[in-house]
């Protein structure tokens, strides 16, 4: 997790569950070093220190062991500082995990941008992942038909129309491929005139 919602009685919360958490430390964290451990700094490490939180109202908030590691990210040329309860995992394997925590932000932000899931009709972590994974594939299945078609426009345009004519009585490609100054042909003898424009 980010820094923002760093809360040491929240973190504690997360470690006597019994799982571990990785987040940014804040720049004005008073932290006391307990033992050092050992970092190639040609890896971007810059230190490992296992510790606890200096300030009173932290230390009582979180009362275990906690680990500072500092990574310097040579491709943003950042220094970055992480807190993490996990002892054991090696601190470059660390630093990597928050690296690819982005990577999971970026592809949840690619759903809620693409897949337009409204409302999920279940809730239970099967019934979601079910769904996302159906949302996903269907995606799938249109953007492979937009590019075998060779339809104009974008993706979006293709996924928008089809999501306005479910139930068009109209060939896949008829309907993709016409343009949007289409006439319709009003000259059905079924259907009343109401005004005659």
């Amino acid at each position: 997790m980010d820094r923002g919602y760093m809360d040491f009685k929240r973190l504690n919360t997360i470690a006597r569950s019994g799982a571990f958490f990785l987040t940014r430390a804040k720049r004005n964290l008073r932290f006391s070093r307990q033992r050092s451990l050992p970092v190639d700094r040609l890896s971007g490490l810059r230190s490992d220190h296992v510790g606890k939180p200096t300030a009173r109202k932290a230390r009582e908030a979180f009362p275990a062991l906690l680990r500072k590691i500092r990574y310097y990210d040579a491709e943003t040329q950042r220094e970055l500082v992480f807190l993490t309860n996990n002892l054991e995992t090696p601190a470059l394997s660390v630093a990597m995990i928050y690296r690819l925590r982005w990577r999971i932000e970026l592809f949840f932000r690619w759903i809620k941008g693409h897949l337009r899931i409204k409302h999920y009709y279940g809730t239970s972590p099967n019934a979601v992942k079910t769904q996302i994974w159906i949302a996903v594939t269907v995606y799938l299945m249109v953007a492979i038909l937009h590019k075998q078609l060779r339809l104009p426009g974008a993706l979006n345009r293709t996924l928008q129309i089809l999501s306005v004519h479910p139930f068009e009585k109209v060939t896949l490609n008829q309907l993709l491929t016409e343009d949007a100054s289409r006439t319709f042909d009003n000259h059905d003898p079924n259907q009343l005139k109401l005004w005659d424009l």
